[in-house]
């Protein structure tokens, strides 16, 4: 089960969280530091799956810009690998990495509750293409 997903710049910075299990407010920025800087340290020859407390980390650097999320143990670690390129695709080919909004509707259509719910990027993009429609008429 994915438990979160951060996206965040080099700098350690937060640009986005999504939690699917309940972490206190107070501890959210003490966890994305802790995750972050572990992430951040580690140098690009080294496997981008990492063990942090009750947590299976798996990341992946995009330019700048680092996706992160937290898993449980027996979630496969290679499927959500795969999950963020399909997640990073949709971004790019829509060319909406910084529309928030956007970007919260794409985590949206692929995880639901913490479990992978579409793979499709047809389907992914498919409410983003209506909310277009809807907006040029």
């Amino acid at each position: 089960m994915i438990k979160f997903l951060l996206m965040v710049n080099k700098q350690g910075q937060t640009r986005l969280s999504k939690y699917y299990e309940e972490v206190e407010l107070g501890k959210r920025p003490v966890l994305e530091a802790d995750v972050v800087r572990g992430c951040l340290a580690r140098r690009k020859e080294e496997c981008s799956f990492v063990e942090y407390k009750d947590y299976k980390l798996v990341y992946r650097q995009y330019a700048a810009l680092f996706i992160v999320v937290g898993i449980t143990e027996n979630e496969n670690e290679l499927s959500i690998y795969e999950l963020l390129h399909n997640f990073v695709e949709s971004l790019m080919q829509n060319q909406i990495m910084f529309n928030l909004d956007k970007v919260h509707i794409i985590l949206d259509e692929m995880i639901l509750n913490g479990h992978i719910v579409e793979t499709n990027k047809t389907r992914i993009l498919a409410p983003l293409l209506a909310l277009d429609q809807i907006a040029e008429s």
